[in-house]
């Protein structure tokens, strides 16, 4: 039967495209559905941090009046001139076992960049930077953890085959359990020796003072991450909207800040790892879905901690700055009885956290990969 691609137009034609992974990951039990509620925000243009400053569209492909297929072209003016690209960003790619539906798919979305005078195809980035990017190319033992991505083992056998090229190093995220292991006693005592030196403050965050807390954040993810090859600046719109959901779910007590004479220079957030919980949800798909969470938020136990960026400035590097905020995380969450800790998502092109990492005896459990199709 014919593939026919079309947009997104009515309210029923949003519901199928948010909806269609369900189709795709139906007998996988590795997936974690994500909040419907929330992916609708995303693509709402009222809403969607992204469509306040970009242009996108949605398409679903069509075989035998079925959805088989989608994918969301979009276009960054201010990130591409940031990093003087002319690339059209796809995401919500999600296709069935069909190199058909796949191509079409693709040659959609080249025919929409090159239509703007765009030159590359660049992604997946779902709308967002930091949440589900990449197609996931090593560890399909567990879950992934909160805003990581999870993918079939064909999407990245049909992405290199069409031609889709690395676009920047592989994405990784590490894990380890926490208890008083070697390597844990060993950082604890390299802290102890920091401490006494009396420089370094490790402070909580101040939800109160959220939007200056924001502002902080901003600042440390422009300039710590800014020497990474093919670094995305952030608009702090986006940060602000990135960070939003934790506000509710996050213990003030778990998201670290580390000063220097008064100047903020470092950052460690952790979080429970809800997909713990979202994992058993559905997406919130249908009514009793939420009966569903507000059980499990009361009733379970999240035993893992997940540890979303690891940012200090690059003048405080190797002065122990990292160190001293990753012994005062392990120290606070071992006593809230958390057993394990997920440290995503970083690249490995950013190899001064993953030496942090591995210090706390972490190793990669999964991999993920951005990908280029020149056009």
């Amino acid at each position: 039967m014919t593939i026919e691609v079309r947009p997104v137009r009515t309210r029923r034609e949003k519901r199928k495209f948010l909806t269609f992974p369900w189709t795709v990951y139906k007998n996988d039990p590795l997936w974690v559905p994500p909040l419907l509620p929330e992916r609708a925000k995303v693509i709402d243009p009222e809403q969607g941090a992204f469509l306040k400053r970009g242009e996108a569209e949605f398409f679903i492909a069509w075989r035998g009046g079925r959805p088989v297929g989608t994918i969301c072209v979009a276009e960054d003016p201010l990130t591409n001139e940031m990093r003087g690209k002319k690339e059209c960003v796809f995401g919500f790619f999600e296709y069935i076992e069909d190199a058909d539906v796949f191509r079409a798919l693709v040659e959609c979305a080249a025919d929409w960049g090159r239509a703007r005078g765009l030159n590359a195809l660049y992604g997946p980035w779902n709308l967002d930077y930091e949440d589900s990017y990449g197609m996931l190319v090593g560890g399909r033992d567990r879950p992934p953890a909160l805003m990581c991505g999870h993918s079939p083992a064909y999407y990245q056998d049909f992405m290199e085959r069409y031609g889709f090229e690395e676009a920047r190093a592989q994405n990784v995220a590490l894990g380890f359990d926490l208890a008083e292991t070697p390597q844990v006693q060993r950082m604890a005592r390299v802290a102890d020796r920091i401490r006494k030196k009396d420089w370094i403050t490790v402070r909580q965050a101040n939800f109160d003072r959220w939007d200056e807390e924001i502002d902080n954040l901003h600042r440390l993810l422009s300039q710590s991450l800014a020497h990474l090859e093919d670094h995305v600046g952030w608009q702090r719109e986006s940060v602000a909207a990135m960070v939003a959901p934790f506000k509710q779910m996050a213990d003030p007590e778990l998201i670290l800040f580390a000063e220097v004479r008064g100047e903020t220079v470092g950052f460690l957030p952790g979080v429970p790892d809800l997909n713990e919980v979202f994992i058993h949800v559905n997406g919130l798909r249908f009514p009793w879905n939420y009966l569903q969470l507000l059980w499990r938020m009361k009733m379970q136990k999240v035993s893992s901690l997940t540890i979303k960026s690891v940012l200090v400035l690059p003048e405080y590097w190797n002065t122990g700055v990292g160190i001293l905020l990753f012994d005062e995380m392990a120290k606070r969450a071992i006593a809230k009885g958390y057993t394990w800790v997920d440290l995503s998502i970083t690249s490995l092109d950013n190899p001064n956290t993953i030496i942090l990492a591995e210090h706390m005896g972490a190793e990669i459990y999964k991999r993920w990969q951005v990908y280029r199709l020149d056009l």
